[in-house]
């Protein structure tokens, strides 16, 4: 049995009449007639009574009809789901970010695809720089968002965004009043970083910016999140650098301050598997440039 058989005999039950049901089939009469006999054979059972006059269906005839409607309108479904699919339009989407592009531009990169896009499931994971480079190559995730460089050939990457450092302090600390700090009379000041392994690109920023003003940094205490660093700081465990996207964290203890030594430009970047091909990356892709040139 093909498809076309049923068509043909949806066709023909809703006509009842062979000469309207070709021409509406654009074939011949002789070779519907054919087809409908050659279908009614395969059942088993007859799907209409004929006569010279008209064509009627059986009981069984109407039975099957109401299932073959119900097969060929499922089936339409299907095929405008893969379509779709195949356009990037539907689907599910895994996504890894690092935990401070949640105070910058992801939300609004997550907001514009939900809204062009709603028919794509997001899946989020918090992810650090280099947790999400072993899921991207473990194809656990589709996109990272993420601090560069990137130098595994086997992704491609896009700088998204960018901007400068600022400290954070401890509302208690000296010079928490101040309207800018210099970077050199936090000389000695104990710091909360991240492991460098984490986001090499950012931590060396960091570590640079401190080596430029005669210093390098006396690492107190160690965190692994954005939040968590902010939170050390509002319990006056030290001070620390981060992203100026930090301050939209608005913590009670902590105060961030503008640094008067001009800042490396820390980036973040969209990263994706080379080889992955899928229509919902290039959807994503455009959300991203779209919402980075706004």
């Amino acid at each position: 049995m093909e498809l076309r058989h049923l068509r043909y005999f949806v066709t023909l039950a809703e006509e009842l009449h062979f000469g309207r049901a070709a021409e509406r089939l654009h074939i011949a009469q002789p070779p519907l007639s054919q087809q409908i006999r050659q279908l009614e054979a395969e059942l088993g059972f007859e799907l209409f009574h004929r006569t010279k006059r008209n064509v009627q269906l059986t009981i069984a005839g109407q039975v099957f009809l109401e299932e073959v409607q119900q097969i060929l309108k499922q089936l339409e479904g299907a095929i405008q789901v893969g379509r779709q699919t195949s356009r990037g339009f539907r689907g599910q989407l895994v996504i890894g970010f690092v935990s401070s592009a949640a105070y910058n531009i992801l939300p609004a990169i997550l907001r514009t695809f939900r809204t062009c896009i709603p028919n794509i499931n997001l899946e989020l994971h918090e992810l650090t720089t280099d947790q999400q480079l072993q899921w991207l190559q473990d194809s656990r995730i589709d996109v990272g968002f993420l601090r560069p460089p990137i130098e595994e050939d086997s992704f491609c990457s896009e700088i998204i965004y960018d901007e400068s450092l600022v400290v954070a302090l401890p509302e208690s600390h000296r010079l928490a009043n101040q309207p800018n700090v210099s970077l050199r009379s936090l000389q000695g000041e104990p710091f909360i970083l991240f492991p460098r392994a984490l986001a090499p690109g950012l931590y060396d920023s960091i570590i640079s910016l401190c080596q430029q003003a005669d210093f390098s940094p006396t690492v107190a205490q160690e965190a692994i999140q954005m939040q968590t660093i902010v939170s050390l700081v509002a319990a006056e465990m030290g001070a620390a650098i981060v992203p100026e996207s930090l301050q939209n964290l608005q913590r009670t203890g902590v105060v961030y301050k503008i640094l008067q030594e001009p800042t490396p430009k820390v980036a973040l970047a969209m990263i994706w598997r080379r080889d992955n091909t899928s229509a919902a990356v290039q959807r994503i892709l455009e959300v991203v440039r779209q919402v980075a040139t706004t």
